[in-house]
């Protein structure tokens, strides 16, 4: 598999700073874009990721650069050959232990999409999303962890349930062994609610549909208002 990569991450039109991060491979961008292109086959692991930082904690912009740059070393330096369950293992323990000690007075949320040993998984804590446009029909992969998701409403709500730190003593990750929705053709989108807050999944569909360029998606955000911090990872895939 060939995946061709574009990220955007930018402060919007309201904020004055930046909380979110995004990570490719071993890039950390905030503030900036770029694109790149990986083969599955040059190596065993690849990573794509956002933290969210919230700003209603101390230093949110701190809590998603921390995450992502604890997350980068960690992935890398996992041992090859883990089974999904053994995977899964790993980075819930991950999660335990830079909860405990690395944002216990920082927030921010998680949402990635994992290459290991041949196989690809998503992983998400808090409401920022990932996304699967295939054959046309766009597809939110994750569940929102959030206040209105557990209430079954389906505007979302920025009053989330489960964060990294942040006070949250009892954090979770979802992670999902999703090699069979990650073929040929399709587009997998990684956001911030910055974006899907702004525009809908309507507009979303139709930007991808028209190429895979993750600024154009933030500037379709900020022409809406930009309320918030705006993020993008958009991956190609084909072989």
């Amino acid at each position: 598999m060939t995946i061709d990569i574009t990220a955007s991450s930018r402060t919007g039109c309201v904020r004055t700073n930046n909380e979110d991060m995004l990570l490719i491979g071993e890039l950390l961008l905030r503030n900036g874009k770029m694109s790149s292109r990986v083969a599955t086959s040059g190596s065993d692991r690849y990573l794509l990721a956002l933290a969210d930082g919230m700003g209603g904690h101390s230093c949110g912009e701190v809590a998603s650069a921390d995450t992502l740059s604890n997350l980068r070393f960690f992935f890398n330096d996992m041992p090859a050959g883990l089974k999904p369950g053994g995977f899964e293992e790993a980075i819930c323990g991950w999660l335990k232990s830079i909860n405990n000690i690395a944002c216990r007075d920082m927030g921010t949320t998680l949402v990635a999409l994992a290459y290991y040993g041949g196989l690809f998984f998503w992983m998400n804590c808090g409401d920022s999303r990932l996304y699967r446009l295939h054959d046309g029909g766009l597809t939110q992969l994750t569940k929102d962890h959030s206040l209105n998701n557990l209430m079954g409403v389906a505007k979302h709500s920025n009053l989330i349930t489960n964060c990294i730190g942040g006070g949250c003593k009892t954090s979770y990750i979802d992670i999902v062994e999703c090699t069979d929705q990650v073929m040929p053709g399709d587009t997998m989108m990684i956001c911030s609610d910055g974006l899907t807050d702004m525009i809908s999944d309507d507009e979303i569909r139709g930007i991808l549909s028209d190429g895979f360029d993750a600024d154009a998606l933030c500037q379709a955000a900020e022409d809406a208002g930009g309320r918030d911090n705006i993020s993008v990872i958009v991956a190609r895939m084909s072989e």
